[in-house]
């Protein structure tokens, strides 16, 4: 804005002694040719203009590019975050809590248990056999002494004098399944008995869960779109009460599976829909606000589940009490808005004007008649907007490919970070309770970093900062534990705040009618990473997860720069707004300085417009000027001369 002042100081300083020569009345018959309200009809003079002008005037096209947003003026005078928005964004904290602990309860159900074979066999010869001498003459034992966990001794039908006198010698795998005489919890693992080779069915429980991200990141991104954005979240918030607390009644390990198959897909369901519903009722600062605290909650979920994992003796009272606050979320059928920018972009307009009304009217303010006339139906093209749109737009194909490759770096980091911590035999609850609480600073911190640098640099420098934390903990060898554990926590604090910036970076570049959508499409590449991650931990060839760390973080880092910034933009709700929005992006480089400006919108307006009119003066004076000049000196020189004789 300084520069803005300087450069009309200048130009009226310029004119200012040429101007005062000529009447007012001249004045305003010359300016009554140039419009006043509208940019778009604003129109360059015929002469040449200053490279200053026309950066004003791009400048202040990217102003009213950002005006043009409806909602945005609506939303001001429905108030920006008044009792309405605070009240939809707490609705949206409740169910992270739970998204959290359904999502990671298979990290507590699973725990490692230690079986031995079920020998009873033997109290039928002697049943006053203590459980200690029981597994002493039935189990073989490994060469450092324990008893081995997948062998027993063959039953023969001797008396227990003659077992113990020549013992047993000829060994078979488990009969009559297995005990655990040393858990002190039930978990899936001894009531399923997935040991000695069933263990591998665990991997199935991961392999499901991916799944079903996969599914319904494709699913669910569509459903939202064409839906909308409350059915998706009530469909979700069932599916959490069916799949996640039902979970607590299966009675084999692969109804268990199915469980955690559809559970996967309502986590989802509701995370796609509630950010899109976050994003496109709030503006500015309170947006990003409310999408990071609301992933500190999520936070608070996964201390919560460590807590009942620690406390709770049985796998399934700790679905039974965690899942039980689901089913007070019912209540939502009755206050949970819609998004009114997708109501009128799928032709809705009496339902965006109501729901527009009532939030007005629970923040105590009135929508004048003349704002709300000015909503109007979007194009038969608009609403009609489908999946293919991010086939054949090349901005939308452009933002999927740089996000999906941003969102496949994250999880593949994060997801080698948790093995890596695994492997190092930590204790679970330890470490869950810290990357917990490490989380609610990282996502806290978020706030600074966007308010300073931007949404696209806050992505590059936390993707960066993860990514590296990430090369080292695969480097540095296996003997420096307490290092590689500093590095883990480091770098999943890094990563904790890139998803945060990730997912508000997202939705402010894709448009309304296709928000959902795009965001499931470049969620798959989440659960690609976690896939590949999986799939690279197995190989013996170490140097292969480095290279991908390094190829993935590389040429993340170098499609993001790629991305314009949407800090402090108006919201794209078709793909026409969007893309002309870009298009001024890449164009003006000076149109960041615009937006984040001081001052306000109406003063630089007049600003760029005085300078416009006072440089067409200067021009048309000059040339009155010298013709007045001309005329003086030729008057003068006419009565000094000597007349001619007659």
């Amino acid at each position: 804005m300084r520069r803005l002042w300087k450069e009309q100081a200048a130009l009226t300083g310029n004119v200012s002694s040429q101007v005062a020569t000529e009447s007012n009345r001249g004045k305003v018959k010359r300016r009554s040719h140039y419009p006043s309200t509208k940019l778009n009809q604003l129109e360059a003079p015929e002469h040449t203009q200053s490279p200053s002008l026309e950066m004003l005037l791009r400048r202040l096209r990217a102003t009213e590019a950002q005006q043009d947003d409806k909602f945005a003026n609506i939303l001001d005078v429905v108030g920006e975050f008044g009792t309405f928005q605070k009240r939809l964004v707490a609705l949206t904290f409740i169910p992270n809590i739970l998204l959290a602990f359904f999502m990671f309860a298979d990290i507590f159900v699973f725990t490692a248990q230690k079986p031995y074979c079920n020998t009873s066999w033997i109290l039928a010869v002697d049943p006053s056999l203590s459980e200690a001498q029981q597994l002493n003459l039935t189990l073989p034992r490994e060469p450092n002494g324990s008893f081995q966990t997948c062998l027993m001794y063959l039953p023969v039908a001797w008396d227990l004098e003659s077992i113990i006198q020549f013992g047993l010698n000829y060994t078979e795998s488990c009969q009559d399944g297995w005990i655990y005489p040393e858990t002190k919890k039930r978990s899936l693992v001894n009531e399923f008995d997935l040991v000695c080779g069933k263990d591998r069915d665990t991997e199935g429980v991961q392999t499901m869960l991916t799944a079903g991200l996969l599914i319904a990141s494709l699913i669910f991104g569509f459903v939202s779109d064409k839906l909308g954005r409350y059915p998706t979240i009530l469909m979700s918030l069932l599916g959490l009460a069916i799949f996640g607390f039902g979970a607590a009644f299966v009675n084999s390990f692969h109804q268990y599976l199915f469980f955690r198959f559809g559970v996967s897909q309502a986590l989802v369901g509701y995370a796609i829909s509630s950010l899109c519903l976050a994003t496109e009722w709030l503006m500015g600062q309170h947006r990003a606000h409310a999408i990071i605290l609301e992933h500190c909650f999520f936070s608070v979920g996964i201390l919560f589940l460590t807590g009942l994992a620690y406390s709770l003796p049985h796998w399934r009272l700790l679905f039974l009490v965690g899942g039980a606050p689901v089913f007070l979320l019912i209540s939502y059928i009755w206050i949970v808005p819609e998004s009114p920018r997708w109501l009128l972009m799928k032709g809705k307009l009496e339902d965006a004007k109501q729901v527009l009304c009532y939030a007005a009217s629970v923040n105590k303010k009135v929508i004048p008649l003349s704002l709300l006339d000015k909503l109007q139906l979007p194009g038969k093209k608009v609403t009609k907007a489908s999946v293919l749109d991010y086939y054949n737009n090349k901005h939308f194909l452009k933002v999927t490919l740089v996000m999906g490759c941003v969102c496949f770096t994250v999880g593949y980091s994060y997801f080698t970070l948790s093995l890596k911590l695994k492997n190092l035999g930590v204790d679970l609850h330890f470490t869950q309770v810290i990357l917990g609480i490490m989380e609610v600073p990282a996502c806290l911190c978020c706030i600074f970093l966007l308010e300073q640098m931007g949404r696209k640099w806050s992505l590059i420098a936390t993707l960066f900062q993860g990514s590296l934390m990430c090369l080292l903990v695969l480097i540095l060898p296996s003997e420096l534990k307490s290092m590689i554990i500093l590095m883990v926590v480091l770098g999943e604090f890094s990563l904790a705040a890139s998803v945060s910036v990730f997912f508000i970076y997202t939705a402010e570049l894709l448009p309304t009618v296709l928000r959902a959508t795009g965001l499931g499409l470049v969620s798959l590449a989440w659960a690609g990473g976690a896939i590949s991650s999986l799939a690279v931990s197995h190989q013996k060839l170490t140097l292969l997860p480095i290279f991908l760390c390094c190829i993935s973080a590389a040429l993340a880092l170098f499609l993001c720069s790629l991305l314009p910034e949407t800090q402090d933009r108006a919201l794209p709700d078709n793909p026409e707004h969007c893309f002309l929005q870009t298009k001024n992006m890449a164009e003006d480089p000076f149109t960041e300085e615009v937006v984040s400006g001081d001052g306000t919108a109406e003063v630089m307006k007049n600003t760029i417009l005085n300078s416009t009119m006072l440089k067409s003066d200067l021009d048309i004076h000059l040339g009155r000027t010298h013709l007045c000049m001309a005329r003086e000196r030729k008057e003068t020189h006419g009565m000094t001369e000597p007349q001619a004789p007659r």
